[in-house]
C-alpha cells in the first residue's frame, strides 16, 4: 500500500539527511482495507510502515487468507477455474477514499508466477484487475477486484482414474462378447463391478463437492 500525507513532511537537511523512517502502523492513519471473499486466515505480524520525507507512506503486509470461490467442475480434470479477490474499504466513501493499482496486471502476474509453487495441483494462467465503485446505502465505495484464473494439472487424475476406468470398461466389453462360458462371464462381471465400485469410492474422495453440476467423469 502507498498513500500520501501532506502533514507528515520534513526537510532531510534539517535532520542529519534522514529521508525515511520506519514507524508502527498505529502512529499515523493508514488505509483500512478488507478482503470481501475472506473466510479465514492469519493477520500479518509485520505492523510497520515506511515514511518518506515527502509524506509518502509505504506498507508491505503479507496476508495468508482462505477465500470462497465458486467451482465449475463439469470438465474435471481438464477444468479452468476463475476466482475473485476483492479489496475494499467500507469505512470511507469514494468521495474520501479511492483505491488504485500501482502495477499493471502483467507485472502482478509475473510476480505471482514467481511466488506460486510450481509442483502444485493448479497452474496460474491469468490475472486481470477491475476497479469499480460499489453502491451501498446510497453511498459509493471504492473496490479493486483481482480476477485470478487457474488451470488444473490433470496428469495425476488421468493415471489414477481415467486410464483404470477405461481399462475396466474395455475389459468388460471383451469378456461380454468373448467366447467364454456363461459362468466365467458372470465371475468376471462380478470382479469388474467390484473394481468399478472401488474406483467410484476413490473418485468420490478426489472430486471437489462445491459445484452445482457433477463432472463428466463421475456421470455414468
Amino acid at each position: 500500500q502507498e498513500w500520501q500525507n501532506p502533514f507528515a513532511t520534513w526537510d532531510p537537511q534539517d535532520f542529519c539527511n534522514i529521508s525515511e523512517i520506519i514507524l508502527p502502523m498505529d502512529t499515523y492513519w493508514s488505509p483500512p482495507v478488507f478482503i470481501l471473499e475472506r473466510v479465514n486466515g492469519q493477520n500479518p505480524e509485520l505492523n510497520y510502515m515506511v515514511l518518506m520525507h515527502n509524506g509518502s507512506f509505504n506498507s508491505t503486509r503479507p496476508f495468508q487468507v482462505t477465500l470462497t470461490c465458486t467451482l465449475i467442475i463439469l470438465k474435471f480434470p481438464f477444468d479452468t477455474q476463475t476466482c475473485n479477490l476483492s479489496v475494499a474499504s467500507f469505512l470511507y466513501p469514494v468521495t474520501d477514499f479511492v483505491m488504485k493499482t500501482r502495477r499493471t496486471p502483467a507485472e502482478i502476474m509475473k510476480d505471482s508466477q514467481r511466488f506460486l509453487l510450481t509442483d502444485g495441483e493448479w497452474k496460474f494462467t491469468n490475472l486481470s484487475i477491475i476497479e469499480y465503485t460499489e453502491m451501498l446505502d446510497d453511498k459509493g465505495f471504492s473496490v479493486v477486484t483481482y480476477v485470478i484464473s487457474m488451470e488444473r494439472r490433470p496428469t495425476l487424475y488421468i493415471l489414477n482414474l481415467i486410464l483404470p476406468t477405461c481399462a475396466l470398461y474395455l475389459l468388460d466389453m471383451a469378456v461380454l462378447f468373448g467366447p467364454s462360458s456363461l459362468e466365467e462371464k458372470i465371475n468376471f462381471q462380478i470382479a469388474i463391478i467390484l473394481g468399478s465400485s472401488m474406483l467410484a469410492v476413490i473418485l468420490n474422495n478426489s472430486l471437489p463437492t462445491s459445484s452445482n453440476k457433477p463432472p463428466i467423469i463421475g456421470t455414468h
